[in-house]
């Protein structure tokens, strides 16, 4: 078995087994303390930290962050119809102009089709399938040719079954050989589509079909998240639901869930199978196909010892409701040079580390 790398048969497996090998790969790319798995992107670090200064920093920053919106009216119907002047973005507080407007984007969207094969997901797993192949067929046919997917499934080991690509004849092959066993490392398995997702262009998408539980992963949610948000990701989760008795069923997950959509605009869904499950998936195709997307270049934006900057959107009609992420990474106090790349989101760059910019 391949460690941590791409098999001869062309699958992808990431084997959660071994802490120490999990540690050794984790550590290439993140900063480990030992006693802790905690999630610290050491690529996307601009110059070092200078010493920390006395007053309030300010920063004028030249990259491009952009920002997938969602807006729905109060019957939760989505609302297509806005122009630029009825949004408001702030940073950190500080209101920011809106420099780049689409209605209804036609940016290419990368989706990460995570689908939960653990021992728990047991019989309804081909329910699960017959309507994510639904989903794929809609999202595939609907779309850009330049939409793709990139399949995973997910127990104690994370699997890539297909890597990114525009044929459904391709990522609908892999269902028939899956089967329920073993644990669910899902926090992990957002992490390594994260990880996936943040080399393409374009909107980025983390679909997990799961039953909520978490219960092999050596990373938190919060980390989970970090990953998904350095990634500029959008979480969505479909939750098959097991047991409709709330008193009998561990919602700790679906909160953890909640947690990450809320953090990237996403949405859970928890149907029942059949119909609901397949409305579920055609919500999300819908919402896909009715965002906005906004682009500032962050202006007088107060710094903190924080690299999370935390963003807030707003549409100047209150009986809407707007969707989005709540933040992401740039610079910090005491940063000097450029400000990280990974703010750079400007459709015509390609994403690289902060010391390499490049056009297409």
């Amino acid at each position: 078995m391949a460690r941590f790398g791409w098999k001869g048969s062309g699958i992808a497996m990431f084997h959660w087994r071994s802490e120490t090998r999990a540690r050794a790969w984790w550590g290439r790319r993140f900063r480990l303390p030992a006693g802790s798995c905690r999630l610290v992107a050491v690529a996307c670090l601009a110059a070092g930290l200078a010493g920390s200064q006395q007053q309030p920093v300010f920063r004028a920053n030249v990259n491009l962050v952009h920002v997938v919106t969602t807006v729905k009216n109060q019957a939760g119907e989505l609302v297509g119809s806005l122009k630029k002047e009825d949004f408001e973005i702030t940073d950190n507080g500080v209101r920011q102009e809106v420099a780049v407007f689409e209605r209804v984007t036609e940016q290419p969207i990368s989706v990460a089709l995570l689908i939960d094969t653990s021992g728990t997901t047991g019989k309804d797993l081909k329910y699960e399938t017959d309507s994510a192949s639904r989903f794929l067929r809609a999202l595939l046919a609907e779309g850009s040719p330049k939409d793709v997917v990139q399949l995973y499934s997910v127990n104690a080991d994370v699997r890539v079954l297909c890597d990114f690509t525009h044929s459904y004849t391709q990522l609908i092959q892999p269902f028939r050989l899956l089967h329920s066993e073993g644990a669910t490392a899902l926090f992990q398995s957002i992490a390594w589509a994260s990880q996936a997702l943040e080399k393409r262009d374009g909107r980025k998408v983390i679909l997990l079909v799961t039953d909520g539980d978490d219960t092999y992963s050596r990373i938190t949610a919060p980390q989970a998240l970090e990953a998904a948000q350095l990634a500029d990701a959008i979480i969505y989760s479909v939750v098959v639901v097991p047991i409709t008795n709330p008193a009998g069923r561990m919602i700790g997950g679906e909160h953890a869930l909640m947690y990450m959509a809320d953090g990237t605009g996403g949405r859970v869904f928890m149907p029942t199978l059949g119909p609901e499950m397949d409305k579920a998936f055609a919500d999300i195709v819908s919402e896909l196909r009715t965002q906005y997307m906004l682009g500032f270049y962050p202006h007088n934006t107060p710094l903190t010892k924080d690299r999370f900057h935390k963003l807030q959107v707003k549409v100047n009609r209150p009986e809407l409701q707007v969707s989005s992420r709540n933040g992401y990474y740039g610079d910090s106090e005491g940063a000097t040079g450029a400000a990280d790349a990974r703010t750079a989101v400007v459709p015509e760059n390609v994403r690289t580390l902060p010391e390499k910019t490049k056009k297409r």
